[in-house]
């Protein structure tokens, strides 16, 4: 599972011009079963992306397609975890540790 830290490099106003397509590339992946929840952070500086792919190499190829990405009015910062405890209804999403 991996947490995308999404950090604005741009003021708010550059960031809204594309927030109609980074909504679309959200839906996209929410679509996919890749993303598991999103939002804002507060202060709003940037945003929260919790996912699940088969491997690091399969987010940063989503991370780079997004369109806050490609605007450059962001940067990402992705970190790995491991989810072997998760509320009853995220069981679907509990991982084992790699032996």
């Amino acid at each position: 599972m991996f947490i995308l830290e999404l950090t604005y490099t741009a003021p708010v106003s550059a960031v809204d011009e594309h927030l109609a397509a980074h909504v679309a590339w959200l839906d996209q992946q929410y679509e996919a079963g890749v993303f598991i929840a999103s939002g804002r952070k507060n202060p709003r500086d940037g945003g929260v992306i919790i996912a699940v792919a088969a491997d690091r190499a399969a987010i940063e190829e989503i991370v780079a397609a997004d369109p806050f990405t490609v605007a450059e009015v962001c940067t990402y910062r992705v970190t790995e975890f491991y989810a072997t405890k998760t509320a009853p209804d995220l069981s679907a999403y509990r991982e084992q540790l790699p032996a």
